[in-house]
């Protein structure tokens, strides 16, 4: 054990009569106590733990320790999410742009990572040369920092101390003084921003929220450090070496023992060996081996032990969230697994992201800048219940899915159906094999001999260029009259649990080329319905994601002359293909597999294997 460890041990010397130099220390790992806060009279910083320490401690602790590293990688890295934004980015983009210029992204993830590993994270603040503004954010590692004493009457601290090693820091040596935040009526070039929650008992520091678990993170290390010393040192003593001619000093003992090591240590010699000096022969040393029974499975227990009350103190709800297999069966499930995502984001992970908030809303309210910060979530959109979320920032805060952005894209790409100056003549669901062969009619429209549509509905091409046609499904006859080809999000209706998307898009009644819908599958118009979470995918086939119950509604318009009278009781009723058949137009019957609503077709409509 080094001595760092120990200092953060009880030790009981034992007494015996026989000896007067014997001396015995006994680890009680049960005798645990939080680190000391120290305050010095002749140092002007507070010392944190025993040896000024504690913060390496902490640091040792999750390198020693597997279980205890993966949970707090885990968890900082679930804070962090995929990064810090803004749910009203796009109404302040120059606001959200100097945000993201203030908050690098390698700065964000160190402060999650400290404030995991240490309970606790500080912010450099540099501010520009006039002091009007923050010019700068940086990181500043944790155990660089010792808060300075507070006076009698003062209430808060008013600055910390820097220095690289508090360890090895020398009596000549200095440390930089660095004023807290926020305290001094006029900002000084460099403050610190310490972030820590309450915690009582706990003014200048605060303890991780793993502090109950810290020693079963060393029993770990410890179980693992006895097998790896057993195998490199040959599992046992391999001799014992008697001088029965007295006694020597220990500068004579210590020569022998290192020419014996020299002439039998290495490789080829593993294992240790006992030497031991003796008067004569009669009080040659004994050796009695201590032999624990079924060891084997003590050591297993103890690592199993260890294990779990390290997952439970840093309340890792199933380790499948670790991606630790877990023999009990919980997170095989996936509902299961399901419920532990949704719980172990809204009572672990978000109070973690709001101490990072509104500690950056300090720093960005001094730049006159106010935005609602967040963090981008991890969890699989899946996962994420939306049924009674109405609110846009909301939806945005838990999904990390821009809708602001995503409706406005929306907007642009659609029109507003027209049936003053157009007729419908054609409505019916898209059959996409068909859709297929309409395309193909359309391209043919330029060879009206070729054309089956041309016979249907008299249509011909001018052989001359159309600058206002706005699809290339759009035409007209060989009398000029124009015809055009959109599509409409079906049926117009939605659910108390529909999605943004569906809602929006049946909300706005608009119609679409299919150029339009190209795009959107072009644009994160619906993120993270894509193949692993992806932000885009083919809208035109799965609309909107798995189990939407929405589809393509294939409309087709003619410009309405003196002559056409409109059905003006039912302008959107359904046309029959009866007449276009008569006319000579007979699409074949194919296979309605993808004609289909995605909750209608296989897995869902999920792109991903529905969990």
């Amino acid at each position: 054990m080094s001595k760092r460890i120990n200092k953060y041990r009880k030790t009981t010397p034992s007494k015996t009569s026989n000896s007067k130099n014997s001396k015995v220390s006994f680890v009680n790992l049960s005798s645990y106590t939080s680190p000391q806060i120290v305050e010095t009279k002749n140092k002007e910083w507070v010392e944190f733990g025993a040896d000024n320490n504690y913060f390496q401690f902490l640091i040792d602790r999750a390198n020693g320790s597997a279980t205890s590293s993966a949970c707090i990688t885990g968890i900082s890295q679930m804070i962090y999410g995929r990064g810090l934004d803004a749910t009203d980015s796009s109404k302040r983009p120059e606001q959200y742009a100097r945000m993201i210029s203030l908050f690098k992204k390698d700065d964000v993830r160190r402060f999650a990572y400290d404030l995991k590993l240490s309970g606790q994270c500080a912010i450099q603040v540099i501010y520009s040369k006039d002091r009007k503004s923050i010019a700068k954010v940086e990181h500043l590692p944790i155990e660089t920092l010792r808060a300075e004493k507070c006076g009698a009457e003062d209430k808060k601290v008013q600055a910390y101390y820097y220095h690289p090693d508090w360890v090895n820091i020398k009596p000549s040596e200095k440390p930089r003084r660095i004023p807290a935040f926020g305290i001094s009526n006029t900002p000084q070039p460099i403050e610190i921003l310490y972030v820590k929650p309450y915690e009582a008992g706990m003014y200048y520091y605060s303890t991780p929220d793993y502090q109950g678990g810290l020693q079963y993170a060393e029993l770990e290390e410890e179980v693992s450090n006895y097998h790896l010393n057993n195998i490199m040192n040959g599992l046992a003593p391999s001799m014992l070496i008697n001088f029965n001619n007295g006694v020597p000093d220990e500068e004579k003992q210590t020569l022998v023992e290192n020419k014996i090591k020299a002439k039998f240590s290495g490789s080829s010699n593993a294992g240790k060996f006992i030497l031991a000096f003796n008067d004569d022969k009669e009080s040659a040393a004994d050796i009695n081996p201590v032999q624990l029974s079924d060891a084997h499975n003590q050591y297993q227990f103890l690592s199993e032990e260890s294990q779990k009350k390290i997952m439970i103190s840093h309340r890792i709800v199933s380790p499948m969230l670790l991606g630790i297999k877990d023999s009990s069966g919980f997170g095989n499930n996936a509902e299961e697994l399901e419920t532990a995502t949704v719980l172990m984001q809204n009572t672990v992970i978000i109070p973690f992201q709001e101490l990072l908030t509104d500690a950056f809303d300090k720093i960005l309210a001094f730049n006159n800048i106010a935005l609602n910060l967040y963090f981008k979530t991890l969890q699989p959109l899946q996962f994420v219940d939306l049924e009674n979320v109405k609110d846009e920032e909301t939806r945005e805060q838990e999904t990390g899915v821009k809708m602001s952005k995503v409706f406005s894209d929306l907007e642009e790409l659609g029109e507003d159906e027209d049936l003053e100056n157009w007729e419908l003549i054609d409505e019916r669901k898209v059959d996409y094999d068909q859709e297929d062969e309409l395309d193909e009619e359309l391209n043919k429209l330029n060879n009206p001999k070729l054309s089956v549509l041309s016979k249907v509905w008299n249509l011909a091409t001018t052989g001359t260029a159309r600058p206002n046609a706005k699809s290339e499904q759009d035409g007209e006859n060989e009398e000029g009259v124009q015809f055009k080809v959109r599509y409409q999000y079906a049926p117009l209706r939605t659910s108390n649990n529909s999605r943004e998307f569906c809602s929006k898009m049946v909300a706005a009644k608009k119609i679409y080329r299919k150029e339009d819908i190209q795009q959107m599958s072009q644009r994160a118009v619906n993120a993270g319905w894509g193949l692993n979470g992806a932000d885009t995918y083919d809208i035109w086939l799965y609309k909107g994601g798995g189990d939407c119950h929405h589809f393509w509604m294939r409309k087709t318009y003619k410009a309405k002359t003196p002559s056409t009278k409109p059905d003006v009781g039912n302008p959107n009723a359904e046309v029959s293909v009866n007449k276009a058949k008569k006319e000579g137009f007979k699409p074949e019957v194919n296979a309605k597999e993808v004609a289909k609503r995605p909750t209608d077709m296989p897995n869902n409509g999920f792109v991903n294997k529905k969990r």
